[in-house]
């Protein structure tokens, strides 16, 4: 192995920069004068084929490209905060249009147990009235059963007095009365 190493060694410190620039600065032996000419001859095949036209064209198309891409995104940005604000717009007039709704809906709720109210008083107050006229008119057909009762009580108590005091010419006299009555009236 110790053979394989001197020898690479010895190539790779007799094959330096430091020895390879030796000698005068023009002449095809000196490197920096090669690497010079293969460098000037490279930078001239570049202007040759116009390369550096090419890589300002595609340069100044990219810078164009990303210009545009900068004003689509500023322009959807603009459109974006425009959305939000028209959004945020509707929400705050339909929170307040639900207010309001809300408001309206509690008024007429009030409004309507008021009314509610005022008709269970009505129905109340019409409930006692037939009430107290159904306690009047039984009120007044107890009465007139009550009266009635008593005038048949008295008829059959005065029929009985009468009967047992009356004679019977009294009797006859008072059926001509009442059949000259009833006669007077019919004509």
């Amino acid at each position: 192995m110790r053979k394989l190493i001197l020898p690479a060694a010895l190539a790779g410190f007799t094959a330096s920069p430091a020895f390879a620039a030796s000698g005068p600065f023009f002449s095809l032996g000196n490197t920096d004068f090669v690497v010079l000419l293969g460098f000037l001859l490279f930078i001239a095949v570049l202007f040759y084929f116009k390369v550096p036209g090419m890589l300002a064209k595609l340069l100044d198309k990219r810078a164009e490209d990303i210009r545009n891409e900068l004003d689509e995104a500023r322009a959807l940005r603009e459109e974006a905060q425009t959305l939000l604000a028209s959004y945020e717009r509707k929400s705050h007039e339909v929170k307040a249009q639900a207010d309001r709704i809300v408001a309206h809906a509690k008024e007429e709720a009030e409004l309507a147990a008021v009314q509610a109210k005022a008709d269970i008083e009505a129905s109340i107050q019409r409930r006692l009235a037939a009430a107290e006229s159904q306690i009047a008119s039984a009120q007044a057909g107890a009465i007139k059963e009550v009266r009635d009762r008593a005038a048949s009580v008295a008829i059959a108590a005065a029929q009985d007095v009468v009967a047992a005091q009356m004679t019977a010419k009294d009797a006859g006299k008072l059926i001509d009365d009442a059949i000259g009555e009833v006669g007077a009236k019919l004509h």
